[in-house]
């Protein structure tokens, strides 16, 4: 399998953590290779032996995998074992041996880490996501758990990125200013998500300095990422993952 990693995450010795790519997987065309999403169109079992070859690289077992059923919300849901939560769009945990899973094509899946509480959380964060506050409503999650905000550390996967994230001028009144990009050449607005949730990030309590975005755009490499929008719709997921080591 072939990763990205967050150089703050990859040092937390008791965190598992790291985003897939569509790389080294079972899946057929145009779900190739490392499909994750059962909701794609892909073969079950090609779904299912990605996912088992995903979590057993990082340590854990398919049954361990909390994955979100996401809804593009803010709601979020502690977990304390594996399998499907439905209509929520983050995950905290304090429980060792429970993976985390946020699935994304454009999106973005943000992680997190309290290594000194012992807490984790994962929420996925398209436009809908980052303008309702799901960042901020995971922060808050974990605070619950014993998590403080200016101890996390927080990871933004590869996303669309602003070149590619056009958007009508609705979705763009909802941005503030400093996230919505114009340009003469450019037909309509596009959004920098990558930014505004970093800024939402530090908003929530954490340092700057414990905050990483990849930088990747999804769309701009698609032999590398599923991209909803670079490939009409028709394609596979990557996850996000993060888990406590047993």
């Amino acid at each position: 399998m072939k990763w990205v990693r967050s150089s703050l995450l990859d040092g937390l010795p008791l965190v598992a953590s790291g985003f897939s790519t569509r790389q080294g997987g079972s899946s057929a065309t145009p779900y190739a290779s490392l499909n994750l999403g059962l909701s794609t169109g892909d073969e079950m079992d090609a779904v299912q032996a990605n996912r088992a070859l995903a979590a057993r690289d990082l340590g854990f077992d398919v049954d361990t995998m909390a994955i979100a059923g996401q809804v593009h919300g803010s709601h979020v849901q502690e977990v304390r074992s594996g399998g499907l939560v439905r209509e929520t769009d983050g995950l905290v945990s304090a429980t060792p041996g429970i993976l985390l899973c946020m699935s994304a094509a454009d999106c973005a899946s943000v992680l997190f880490a309290d290594p000194e509480a012992s807490v984790v959380g994962a929420c996925h964060a398209g436009w809908r996501g980052s303008v309702g506050g799901v960042v901020a409503q995971t922060v808050t999650a974990m605070a619950a758990l014993g998590a403080r905000p200016e101890k996390l550390i927080a990871w933004i996967s590869p996303c669309i990125g602003t070149e590619c994230f056009e958007v009508g001028e609705e979705v763009a009144d909802q941005f503030p200013p400093q996230h919505v990009l114009r340009r003469p050449e450019w037909p309509r607005p596009h959004i920098n998500l990558s930014a505004s949730l970093v800024e939402q990030l530090v908003e929530a309590g954490l340092k700057a300095k414990h905050v990483e975005a990849s930088g990747r755009c999804t769309m701009c490499e698609t032999d590398t990422f599923f991209s909803y929008r670079g490939e009409g719709g028709t394609t596979g997921r990557m996850m996000g993952f993060i888990g406590l080591k047993v």
